[in-house]
């Protein structure tokens, strides 16, 4: 039995649950920031799992098949990656009880959930860690940090002040687990295994690079995979992660390095990006890098694994995509087209299938617009769903082998195809924009060619072989 046959051709929709969806229903006391005014760091906007639920007809009309939660645990920050209290959703969500409910309205809908699990690191407002911060040396949870002297400084620190003790990026907000202590490694697989028996279908890891502990990793997947064989395991690596995906530790990971390459290619010299990809500065590449590139990470991991890989084009760590491809939306459906049909999951950050915009820390985090629909790109929406529509139980995008056509690939126009015995799809893209002409077998195409989805590009008989035309950015899927 395939347990992660599910995850094959996925689509992730991924939720931020302060700014996706703010529901009336929710009996939640709380000032909060208005809806529609911009992100700030410490600001609240009141968004909660019931109004994530109210919103699930929405997600599968784009074809989600899964929900991927930013932390939903009891937290003083709006992004939740301080937790207080593993076992309590924040009382801002709607608690547990929220997140049961949206279990069951998801399930009901055939859609899964995976919540994100940050075990590298808790919160100064984290019992263990606070009884520490009160008691100092005396505390019975001494061990489940690193302190390095006390009394700890975790308040006012100076300018150029360290705190003296193990935290994430040395923020004192962020104290590190130690994860050698088998009482703290008990913990965190309880808590593992606590949401799973509560009925979540999976774990995003977050910043699991951190726990440098392959040992911790392996006991990990041997809890989750206890409770339910079918949980899928990703994890937060922005590089090659050939470490984690031998079969032992994770199924898969967020696959930045699939972004970083289409941001790349289909970005050139529109790019535009704020911030590095796994310390790297992007730049703009060329079409025979763009297909060594891709050769390149098919060719890491066994292809069992490249079909569960999170494949994904934005997250809340990066810049919007409208931003990172510099305004166009052409060159961004081109980047779409090409990850929703490349092998393993989908991931869609909120907000994303309607063009919102914004740069790291100043708008990637914003309220999604519902109040607003005059700005949707419903153009974009339209795409996406029908792209969601192509991939929902297609053997060939959940099982497909991956190739370029490369005899067609002449640095502007782009071949490739999806392929099982006696089925295949494949797609054809101008990253030009100026209009271009193919020629190219039927043989190609799959025989009698059957566009799925076109954006402009005709097909006219050539003697043996059919002249493709395509205007500027223009693509077609064929089936």
């Amino acid at each position: 039995m395939d347990h992660l046959d599910w995850v094959k051709g996925a689509v992730i929709y991924q939720i931020f649950p302060d700014r996706f969806a703010r529901s009336a229903k929710a009996k939640v006391d709380g000032v909060f920031e208005k809806w529609d005014a911009p992100e700030t760091p410490e600001g609240f906007k009141g968004g909660n799992l019931k109004g994530a639920e109210e919103k699930l007809s929405y997600l599968r009309d784009l074809g989600a098949t899964a929900v991927y939660f930013n932390p939903v645990f009891a937290s003083a920050a709006n992004h939740r990656y301080h937790t207080y209290d593993y076992y309590n959703v924040d009382p801002v969500l709607g608690g547990n009880a929220a997140l049961d409910s949206f279990l069951k309205a998801a399930h009901k809908r055939g859609i899964k959930v995976i919540l994100d699990g940050v075990f590298n690191h808790a919160s100064r407002g984290f019992f263990q860690f606070n009884h520490l911060l009160e008691n100092g040396a005396a505390s019975p949870y001494r061990r489940w940090f690193r302190p390095r002297g006390f009394p700890l400084k975790a308040y006012n620190l100076g300018r150029d002040e360290k705190p003296n003790y193990d935290c994430w990026w040395n923020l004192p907000a962020l104290p590190k687990f130690n994860t050698k202590n088998p009482e703290v490694r008990r913990f965190i697989l309880g808590v593992a295994r606590y949401w799973l028996e509560r009925g979540i279908d999976g774990w995003r890891l977050d910043v699991p690079f951190e726990i440098n502990d392959d040992s911790f990793w392996r006991e990990f997947r041997r809890t989750c995979k206890g409770v339910n064989p079918s949980c899928y395991i990703t994890g937060e690596i922005w590089g090659e992660a050939k470490r984690w995906l031998r079969g032992d530790q994770f199924d898969a990971v967020m696959n930045y390095q699939l972004s970083a390459a289409c941001i790349s290619y289909f970005g050139g010299k529109k790019l535009k990006l704020t911030h590095s990809y796994d310390g790297r500065s992007l730049q703009p590449c060329g079409q025979e890098k763009f297909i060594a590139a891709i050769k390149t990470l098919l060719g890491h991991y066994a292809y069992s694994t490249t079909l569960l890989q999170m494949n994904m084009m934005s997250s809340h760590d990066t810049d919007r995509m409208l931003n990172t491809y510099g305004g166009d939306e052409d060159l961004l459906k081109l980047a779409a087209v090409f990850s929703f049909l490349f092998p393993g999951a989908i991931n869609v950050y909120y907000g994303e299938e309607i063009g919102m915009r914004g740069i790291l820390n100043a708008g990637t985090r914003d309220a999604m617009p519902w109040g607003s629909r005059r700005n949707w790109n419903l153009d974009l929406l339209k795409l996406y769903r029908r792209l969601g529509a192509l991939r929902r139980n297609n053997p060939v995008i959940k099982r497909g082998s991956f190739g370029f056509l490369e005899e067609y690939c002449d640095g502007e126009l782009l071949a490739f195809r999806r392929f099982l015995p006696g089925s295949s799809l494949t797609c054809l893209m101008n990253n030009s924009p100026a209009r271009k002409e193919l020629l190219i077998s039927k043989s190609a195409l799959g025989g009698t060619p059957r566009a799925l989805l076109n954006a402009g590009v005709t097909l006219k008989p050539a003697g043996r072989r059919l002249l493709a035309s395509f205007p500027p950015r223009g693509w077609a899927i064929y089936g």
